[in-house]
C-alpha cells in the first residue's frame, strides 16, 4: 500500500462508492468490480471507513498484481485506488 504522489496519475480510475451497497454485498461487488478491469485499468474506492481486512483480502487474492493508492484517508473518508498492474 502506498499514499497518493502528488503527479497526476497515468489511468482513468473507475468510480466505486461503497457507502450505497449493502455490507453483506460488499466484498462481492468489489471483488467482480476489480475483476472485470483489464491491466491498466482502475477502481476509485470511497468509503466511510479505512477496509483494512479487505485489504488483506485483494492483497492475498490479486497479489502484486493490485497496486493500492491511498488517495485520502481520514476518519469517516476514505478514497482508494485499486490498480491493475499488468
Amino acid at each position: 500500500m502506498t499514499e497518493a504522489a502528488t503527479a497526476a496519475p497515468e489511468y482513468t480510475a473507475h468510480p466505486f462508492d461503497a457507502r450505497g451497497i449493502a455490507r453483506r454485498f460488499r466484498h462481492s461487488a468489489i471483488f467482480g468490480a476489480l475483476g472485470a478491469l483489464q491491466p491498466g485499468e482502475a477502481m476509485r474506492f470511497v468509503n466511510d471507513h479505512d477496509p483494512l481486512p479487505l485489504l488483506a483480502q485483494l492483497e492475498e487474492r490479486f497479489g502484486q498484481r493490485l497496486e493500492i493508492l491511498y488517495l485520502q484517508r481520514e476518519p469517516g473518508a476514505i478514497v482508494i485506488d485499486f490498480i491493475i498492474r499488468a
